[in-house]
Parts: C-alpha cells; structure tokens; sequence
C-alpha cells in the first residue's frame, strides 16, 4: 500500500508517524466550505488525512508530526477564510467534544455588518425610487456621477459584501468554483462597471441568506449537542470512606459514584445500594422510569428520579454506552447514501455548466442583437434588447442560480436530523446509508427467541385433574423440580414464587433423563414430566410420547376404557384433549401425579413479547408487506408463534449458517431484507442482510460496534418507528433534492426572458431553498416512537 503525504510517497516500510487532532470550525457548514478547507490541507506538507465535517463544524486532521504541526494545520484552515475556534479534544470542551460550540449567529460582527448595509440598501431604494427629487449628484467623478442613492449603494455593498468578497477571495486562492466565488465576483463586477443596485442588493440579500443557513446550521447541531449534554461533567464518588466531587473522566472502574434523586447517572456501571425509579429514555427510548436495585445496570446519562444509589462504576467516563452513542451518531453522516454521491457528482458539472451559460449570456446577445428581435415559439413571443447593461445583469442573476447550496445540503441535514432524531428515541443508526437503506426494504426477517419471544420461560397455563387445585399442581410440580437445574424447573419455581406456594418437603430425589423428575412426599412417590412418563406408568397417554418441548402435534388415541384407574378416564380425556391445545400453541407441556392418579398439568412457553403483535400490525400498516420469521426453534412452536403474531412466513429448526442461508435467498426473493436479531447469537444473518438491527443493545458493546442499526431498548416496537423513520427520510431527501433543482431549473428559464431579477435569485433560489430544505429535514425531528403510524409511506 502507498500512501501520499504532502506529494511524497510512502511504503509501508517508511509509514510517517501519525498523530491527529480535531479542531471546531463552526463557519465551515457546508459542502463547498469543506472543500476549500480539504484544498488548503492538501498543500501541507506533512497532513495524511483530513475527515471534515460540514454538519458538526468539525475538521479531524491526521498528520507527520515530524513535518508539521498543529499550528500549521491551523494556518492551514485559516488560510481557506475559516476562523478555527479550539480544540475539540482538549478535556476543558470534553462536554462539547466532537462538535462546535453554539455560535452567536444574531450578533456577530457579519450580522452587524449586514444590518448596517441593510439600512444603507434601504435608504438607497427609497432615495433612487421614492424621493427622487432629492437623489441629487453630490460626488461627481471622471467617470460617474455619485448621487445619494449611488452612496448609500456603495456603503451597503462595502459592510454587507466585505465578507462575501472575502470568502471569494479564498476561494479563488484554493480554486474552488463555489458560492463565495460566484458571489463575490457577481458583485465586484457588477459595483465596477457602476450597477450600484444589484450589487447592493445581492451583497445584502446574500449575507442575509448565509446568517439565516448558519442559523438553520445551528439547530441542526443543536440535537447532537442535546445528546451530549446527557450526561454530566462531574461524579461524587466514595474515596476513603467520604464522598469526593471530581471529573467524570476522573472515575476509575471498580470506584463508586453516589447518585442521588434528580441528578443524572455519570457513568456505566451495577447498582451495589440502594432501589430507585431511573428514567432511561435518553438510552433506550423506555417512556416509563425503570425501577433499579441492587445488581441492575444503570447507564451514563439516565436520570435517577426518586431514590438514592450508589452505582459501581464499570466503564471509563469516555467509553460508556453514551459516548458510543454520541461518536457514532457524530460521525454517521460520513456514510454517505446513494443519494449524496449522486448529488455531488451532479453538482460537479452542474455549476461549471450554468457559470459557462451566465457568461454567454451575458456577453452573446448584445453582440449579436442589434437594438431588438422577436422570437416566436409556439404563440408566444418575446422581444429582447440587445442592450449590454440588461443582459450583464441576467447574466450575474445566473452566477446566482448556479450556487448548489441548496441542492448539496439537501441530503446532510436530512441525514443529520434522521439520525439523531432515533437515537434521542433509544435508535442508534450508524450511517446515512443504513438510513436510507431501512427505508428501501422490501421485507424484514426476524429472530423469534429474544426477539419476538422474551426469550425466558414462563408457566402460562395451570390445569388441575379432579379435585386439585391450581396450587396444589404448582406446590408438589415445585417441590419436584426445586433440585433440578432445567431451565424447566426455574420456570415452575418462578411461578411458585410469585403466588407465595408453600412447598412440601422431598426426599430421594431422582432425576429421570429425558422424561422428568421423581421424589418422595409425604411418603408417596411423585412424578413430573413429559406426558411420556405417564405413559410408561401406566396410564393409556400413548398419543402424547412425542409431545417434547415444544414438539410438533400428533394425533390423539382412544384412551382404553377403564374405571378403575382414577385420572385415566373421562378426566383424563379432557386433559390430553387440552394438552393438543396448548400444544399447538407452542407451549411445552408436564404432567404431575403419582403412579396411579394425575393431578393436572403445567403449560411452559418462552411468551411472546406484548408489543410483539402491535408492531408486525404496525409494520403490515406501514407498507411492508412480506414479514419472516427464522427460528431454531421446531416446526410447531414456530407455527404458533407465527400464527399467533401475523407473521406471513416462518422459517424452522435452522441452524446460524443455514440462517444466513435464508436471508440470501430471502434477499434473492424479495429483493433489499432487513434482519432483526438479538445482535451476538444472530450476528452472521444479521451481517448478510442489507441492514442489520441488533435488539436490546445498551450496554452490549459487540452489538452497538457489529449491527447496522441498535435497539438501545428491548422494545420490538421501535421497529415499526425506525421503518417509519428510514421511510420518511428517503421521502424527504428525495423533496429536497427535486425541489431544490426544479427551483433553480425554472428561475434559470426565466432569467433570459428578464423575468427573474438578482434579488428574486438570491431570496428564492439559494436563501429561500437552503431554509427550506433545511426545515423540511428538521420536520423528522419531530417523529416520535408512539406516533410512527403517522410517517406512513410518504413521497
């Protein structure tokens, strides 16, 4: 590999050292900005890489420091006309790391400049237009004659035009064909050959134009910094026995921070005292506070609300789950979408093309018009004059329409605004592109256990045989199963617990392999077990031998006829016709009894989660129509389960490889297949798919860093919201984009015809579309997770 460093190159066995910094540039917020900084750093001699971002205001610069150093990199920035505030990675901004800090766009010198010209354009209008008979000349000269309005002109184009001049000046510098460029020779062209109002006018209406996008630019920035001002700067932590104030980074893992109600958690770490309700919206997107106590994990940035804690601290302050979120939604803009790179390979050709037709506009027509001509086409007819003045001023108004701000900002700040919208909702999205692409999707496929399912069993249903009770079933299944380690037995034991079943003492014990449990109580000797085991005991259940956990349903047998052995009769009959039910609803099935009567049965399933139906409903709602489900699992507990959420296809018993498999061919199929896993076990089908999305993955480093998209929370529901999210962008950019060029199309259309003026060009085709796009991608802000089904599939 070759590496070039200030026009040298490098093999791998001279690689230059590397060292990088990250500086604020809060002026350098947009695409043509960042392309002149990225010229004025390539002609370092020492600089390896430079990773700008328009968006943050942020320029992360890689260099030799043996060749140059921080001072020249800032030179460097400088000198491209952009002001570099500090560095964002010294630990006094930790708070405000990786983006820039607010500015005070209202009240900065520019703002006062433009004001100032402002007026000065006004008075001008009024003395050129309204008080004629008092714009009299009062500066006469070789070459003009100077009347108040001319003054005033000059005055407006000197304060509002000195920094667009400026800006072009640098542009020129670093051969960047842009906006400032443009700009500023439209009005140091025009003020030299004495058109004092456009020049006026574009040199106001311009500046005005850059204030209101830097502010549009601010609120963008706001939301990421809103993020990081989650979490707090300081910690008390408990040293020595007493309580310490110190900076968060200053916390070492194993130390423990006291928290107490109304402030915010500091860092990652395990409850060790204390219970307390912790609102975790700003992680996982939970609307309702969790309740924490000792052994649960609590994370930088969630609000303690109601008791006191002391939490263990089980991360550094700069890698909590927090700052993982922050830094990939920082620098998630940097996945560019399909739609970016087209537009600017668009906007490449795009403005030199337009500049080339406003100079032969503005050149060609007084050549070859000599006084007027009439062009008819299709009825309509147009005189134009061949007089130069007209047709230099349309072909400045041009210069104008060629800038692609508008047109190039279109998709960043759809992007920017997207994705910090979910993660603010618990929805770490890692790239543009994953954005754009969950809103392409033309089928999901999900996991079922941990996914759909809760991933835990539970005891759903109790049946009793004869005159046994509920309680009576559960406290001798629980005195069966408490020696036993099956994940079975922890399901019979929890339910148990939770109805506060006293137990009955057992004695010897026995674990039968593959069948169930057997002990002593009271003397008599019991079973728990598969329906199997009752089989072999003796009673007529030689329909249910295959019945295993979970297994597939088999056909029921006349029980013989017998009416002497209690339990096996009419009763019994009943309960193997309910067992076929719960069977076929997924659940795993044992019976409780002795070697001659049965006391009833237990249903054990991994439940499915209770948002689980809600959000296929919502997905089916939202457009998607073809949802999958692959599972380890059996046929007949993945029958269920899909038959019981609306799931349209289920895929059984696949091992992780075979997983892969399926998404390939559901890829092959349906065409772009999102993948929802639990982000470790799924990992391979989730890396195969166009999009993988990883579910619960707070505090789950490998989830967060492999998955294209995380689940802060354990909600199936954010699902839905994510597709509708994804679905509403894409819409989005693809309005801002169209609209931007439809605009700049049509003006372009008029300006020969004289329809359009240079104020028209400046208010409508670059300020008035740069706010507008800018608050189009600020409207995905607003979507919330509980009202995703109104972001429906919009165009």
């Amino acid at each position: 590999m070759k590496e070039r460093v200030g026009g040298a190159e490098n093999t791998e066995s001279q690689r230059p050292q590397r060292l990088a910094i990250t500086l604020s540039v809060p002026e350098m917020d947009c695409p043509s900005c960042a392309g002149k900084v990225d010229a004025s750093l390539g002609r370092v001699d020492g600089v390896i890489d430079a990773d700008l971002q328009p968006v943050n205001g942020t320029a992360t610069v890689t260099y030799d420091p043996n060749r140059v150093d921080e001072n020249g990199i800032i030179e460097a920035i400088e000198g491209a006309g952009y002001d570099v505030l500090n560095r964002l990675n010294d630990r006094e901004h930790a708070n405000a790391e990786m983006i820039a800090p607010p500015s005070t766009v209202w009240t900065s010198r520019r703002a006062i400049e433009t004001w100032i010209g402002a007026v000065f354009l006004t008075g001008g209008l009024l003395f050129e237009f309204v008080l004629i008979g008092w714009n009299s000349v009062v500066l006469p000269t070789p070459f003009f004659g100077f009347s108040l309005a001319d003054i005033a002109f000059v005055i407006a184009i000197v304060f509002s035009g000195r920094e667009v001049v400026r800006s072009g000046y640098y542009s020129a510098r670093n051969r960047s064909l842009d906006i400032d460029l443009l700009m500023g020779t439209a009005i140091v062209a025009a003020t030299s050959i004495g058109l004092f109002i456009e020049a006026a006018t574009l040199a106001v209406l311009f500046s005005i134009a850059e204030l209101l996008e830097r502010y549009a630019m601010d609120r963008t920035r706001n939301s990421l910094r809103e993020l990081m001002e989650l979490a707090p700067n300081e910690a008390t932590v408990i040293r020595d026995g007493e309580e310490t104030t110190v900076p968060v980074d200053a916390v070492a893992i194993g130390e423990v921070v006291v928290v107490r109600p109304g402030e915010k958690v500091p860092i990652d770490g395990i409850v060790r005292r204390g219970t307390s309700a912790v609102d975790q919206s700003p992680i996982t997107g939970e609307s309702v506070p969790v309740d924490k106590a000792e052994g649960d994990e609590a994370y930088a940035g969630t609000l303690n609300e109601t008791g006191y804690l002391e939490i263990e601290a089980t991360t550094k302050g700069d890698e909590s789950t927090l700052s993982h979120i922050i830094e990939l939604v920082r620098t998630a803009q940097a996945k560019k979408t399909e739609k970016e790179r087209f537009v600017d390979r668009f906007a490449g050709r795009y403005t030199p093309v337009v500049v080339v037709l406003a100079i032969l506009t503005a050149t060609l027509p007084p050549v070859f018009i000599d006084g007027s001509a009439t062009v008819a086409v299709a009825g309509y007819s147009h005189t134009f004059v061949g007089e130069w003045r007209t047709w230099f001023v349309r072909g400045l108004t041009l210069l104008v329409i060629a800038c692609p701000c508008a047109f190039v900002i279109s998709t960043p700040v759809s992007v920017a605004s997207g994705v910090t919208a979910a993660a603010r909702n618990g929805v770490l999205i890692k790239g543009g592109n994953y954005l754009e692409a969950m809103g392409n999707v033309d089928a999901i496929a999900f996991d079922k256990t941990g996914t759909l399912t809760k991933g835990e069993l539970t005891v759903t249903d109790v049946v009793p045989v004869s005159d046994s009770s509920e309680f009576d079933v559960l406290g001798y299944a629980g005195a069966l199963e408490q020696p036993s380690e099956h994940p079975i037995s922890n399901a019979v034991l929890d339910a148990v617990e939770r109805d506060e079943i006293p137990l009955p003492n057992v004695t010897d014990f026995e674990s039968l392999t593959g069948k169930g449990v057997r002990a002593c109580i009271d003397g008599t000797v019991y079973y728990a077990g598969k329906p199997g085991l009752f089989d072999d005991l003796g009673f007529d259940l030689d329909s249910q031998k295959s019945l295993t956990d979970g297994g597939k349903p088999i056909e029921s047998k006349r029980q013989r006829e017998s009416d002497t052995e209690p339990g096996t009769n009419g009763q019994t009959a009943a309960l193997i016709d309910r067992i076929g039910s719960l069977q076929r609803e997924g659940k795993t099935v044992i019976l409780v009894g002795t070697e001659d009567r049965l006391l009833g049965a237990i249903a054990i399933a991994d439940e499915v989660r209770p948002g689980a139906k809600q959000a296929i409903e919502s997905l089916h709602g939202l457009g998607v129509t073809s949802l999958i489900m692959l599972t380890g699992d059996n046929e007949g507990t993945a029958r269920a389960v899909a038959n019981e959420l609306g799931i349209d296809e289920y895929r059984a018993e696949l091992l992780p490889d075979e997983k892969v498999d399926a998404i390939e061919e559901l890829q092959v199929e349906y065409g772009s297949v999102a993948m929802v896993g639990d982000g470790i076990n799924d990992a391979p089908a989730l890396a195969s798919a166009s999009v993988g999305i990883a579910m619960g993955a707070a505090g789950t480093d490998t989830a967060i860093e492999t998955a294209d998209i995380a689940l802060m929370g354990d909600d199936i529901g954010n699902v839905p919201y994510l597709y509708a999210l994804s679905h509403k962008a894409n819409g989005v950019i693809r309005q801002n984009i169209w609209s931007s060029l439809g605009v700049k199309l049509l003006l372009a259309i008029g300006v020969p015809f004289g329809y359009v003026s240079v104020a028209a060009a400046v208010v409508i085709g670059d300020m008035g579309m740069s706010l507008g796009v800018t608050g189009n991608a600020m409207r995905l802000s607003r979507m919330k997770p509980d009202s995703f089904l109104d972001a429906g599939p919009d165009e």
